[in-house]
């Protein structure tokens, strides 16, 4: 597939990121490392692993090798300010990539940890891995008894993750 087939779906990612920082920021500060639901991931962990994973993906398909250590991210985390801060960054950082993807790297193969795939596979791969992961960070506020943004309020977002016709 060539990559103007993926802009939509990008853009559709970018807005879906200004919900993704308004549940960060919308965690309970003291609350980051607490374990809300048995067993899972602690919010930090959660967030650390779903936005090193949407930075790495198109970072991978430009590299054509995906790697991530999100033990060294998480160790510069100490707030919540440095989580929406991190998040943000993966996000720039993952658009800064998905803007210099050509063609000829979207049909290439990209390695990694688990086995090798096309790197319009790689793309396509994120919105299904951040969206699951919003969900369980819905769960998450809701458990620390906080209520999620709206899932569609683009609007609510910061100007730079509003739908365009709005920013």
């Amino acid at each position: 597939m060539s990559k103007a087939s993926f802009v939509p779906v990008w853009e559709m990612m970018r807005l879906r990121h200004g919900i993704g920082l308004r549940c960060i920021e919308a965690l309970p500060a003291d609350q980051l490392d607490a374990r809300p639901i048995k067993d899972m991931r602690t919010p930090k962990e959660l967030v650390v692993h779903m936005y090193s994973f949407l930075r790495a993906a198109p970072e991978s398909v430009v590299a054509g090798s995906l790697t991530v250590n999100e033990e060294a991210d998480l160790r510069g985390i100490q707030s919540r300010a440095d989580l929406a801060n991190y998040a943000d960054e993966c996000w720039k950082a993952a658009d800064a990539a998905f803007a210099r993807i050509t063609d000829a790297q979207m049909s290439s193969m990209v390695k990694a940890p688990w086995g090798e795939m096309k790197g319009d596979l790689m793309i396509g791969s994120v919105t299904e891995e951040y969206l699951h992961h919003r969900g369980q960070l819905y769960a998450y506020l809701r458990q620390l008894g906080v209520a999620p943004p709206v899932n569609w309020d683009y609007e609510g977002s910061a100007a730079e993750y509003q739908p365009k016709q709005h920013a």
